[in-house]
């Protein structure tokens, strides 16, 4: 069993290159959970994946306990100081702005104007990320070194934005496989410039996504969703509910994943499933001083996909966890924070879990005791360390192939990285050692 890897064997120093560059393209779009923003970023992915689809749900669509929200839109924003000079300018940075402000031109004094600003007097240099959703008002966010320095007087207030009845917009990609059994990405589309916390997921699941499209043959059918997070997660759960229960055998939730930092995995709800165990599975053997987060540490989209009565396999790989490095949620959270070698170590875990998952399948030996590998042409003629080593390997994945194990069980059994049991498989079944009784 050769790894699948497809078509698409890109150069590794293109594919990083790649992932950044497309992280810069997007960074100075503003988007929110609903807006222009997300349209034009669901556009330029889909210039990497032409067959993606994109989605709108009204405003005021039930979605389960939640209500779509009104749209947001903004096209400007600045404060003018008592000397009429722009002190704070949504055209240098969108997340001078709080997410979802109504639109407001007024002169008001410092002091009132204090109650719609917001800063990090713990990082003086950063510029907070602050939204109001469900909320109605208008605010600013600023750097707390500049707030500290502004003077008594008036100061002129703008934001020409708009919030009425609209959609919600998401997008939607499905690569059919042998299989109706589907493996499920998701990643959020719905924070402004932000980095690691907003544009790694985007970017390396387009990437996966390409990848997975060169597949010769593809075993699972594939599910791929860019959405607003949390709201978006709920709406798409309420539309297909019956069909992801019904066919996900596995999914990840891709965020945070481009720093290239300590790698972080949360589990599912109770850690049980075929996503946690890949996960384990691949960090264990690639980056074995990982980060684990129980489901009691979760505040992504898992916390929809795993909820009771969804109850996914799914789990969450990352680089930093959200919410625990220090340039989250601020304008630190740059594009100097996530770098090309950071994203493509990001993309190689999951392409990896990918490759597990794709060649996972329970076995089962054929022949009584101990098959004869001499007359099979299994075994080596020369003893080497190395040849010692594969027949060591061979006998131990026979060992296990009892037709209850998979070959990711039989992989952690022997404690072997299970992309090393691929090329062993594949002799094997050519040999009708073993044959495949289950996927």
């Amino acid at each position: 069993m050769t790894p699948n890897t497809g078509d698409l064997e890109m150069n590794k120093e293109s594919i990083k290159q790649g992932l950044y560059e497309f992280c810069c393209e997007l960074f100075p779009i503003c988007r929110s959970i609903t807006g222009d923003g997300v349209r034009e970023t669901l556009h330029r992915i889909r210039e990497h994946l032409p067959a993606l689809e994109i989605h709108e749900v009204p405003t005021g669509t039930q979605v389960f306990d939640w209500t779509v929200p009104r749209e947001w839109n903004i096209r400007d924003a600045y404060i003018l100081d008592p000397d009429g000079r722009k002190i704070v300018d949504f055209q240098e940075s969108n997340l001078h702005v709080v997410g979802y402000s109504l639109p407001v031109d007024q002169a008001i004094s410092l002091d009132d104007l204090q109650a719609h600003l917001h800063s990090l007097p713990e990082q003086p240099d950063a510029v907070p990320y602050i939204t109001s959703y469900y909320q109605e008002r208008w605010g600013f966010c600023l750097n707390h070194t500049l707030r500290q320095s502004l003077k008594p007087g008036m100061y002129r207030v703008f934001i020409d934005s708009d919030l009425k009845d609209g959609h919600l917009t998401y997008g939607e990609l499905i690569l059919p496989g042998e299989l109706e059994d589907e493996i499920f990405l998701s990643t959020y589309i719905c924070h402004p410039s932000m980095a690691n916390n907003e544009l790694s997921g985007p970017a390396v699941t387009t990437y996966l996504a390409r990848w997975l499209m060169s597949l010769k043959n593809r075993k699972y059918t594939y599910r791929i969703v860019f959405i607003p997070e949390t709201i978006g997660s709920i709406t798409y759960l309420s539309r297909h509910e019956s069909i992801l229960r019904e066919r996900v055998i596995a999914g990840f939730n891709v965020t945070c994943i481009g720093d290239g930092q300590r790698y972080s995995y949360l589990e599912s709800r109770y850690g049980d499933t075929l996503a946690d165990r890949v996960a384990r599975h691949v960090l264990s053997h690639k980056h074995p001083d990982y980060m684990a987060y129980s489901f009691l540490d979760r505040g992504s989209d898992e916390r929809q996909y795993c909820s009771p009565g969804i109850d996914l396999p799914l789990a969450t790989l990352m680089c930093s966890k959200y919410g625990t490095y220090p340039e989250y949620h601020t304008s630190l959270d740059n594009l100097d924070f996530i770098t090309p070698v950071g994203l493509y170590g990001g993309y190689e875990l999951l392409k990896a879990c990918l490759q597990c998952l794709e060649a996972n399948e329970t076995l089962m030996i054929r022949v009584k005791c101990e098959p004869q590998l001499g007359r099979r042409g299994l075994y080596p003629t020369l003893s080497t360390r190395e040849s010692n080593a594969i027949v060591r390997n061979m006998m131990n994945l026979i060992a296990y192939a009892d037709g209850r194990n998979d070959l990711l069980q039989i992989a952690d059994r022997i404690n072997l990285p299970m992309w090393e049991l691929f090329d062993i498989v594949t002799q094997l079944k050519e040999k009708d050692v073993i044959e495949v009784v289950g996927h």
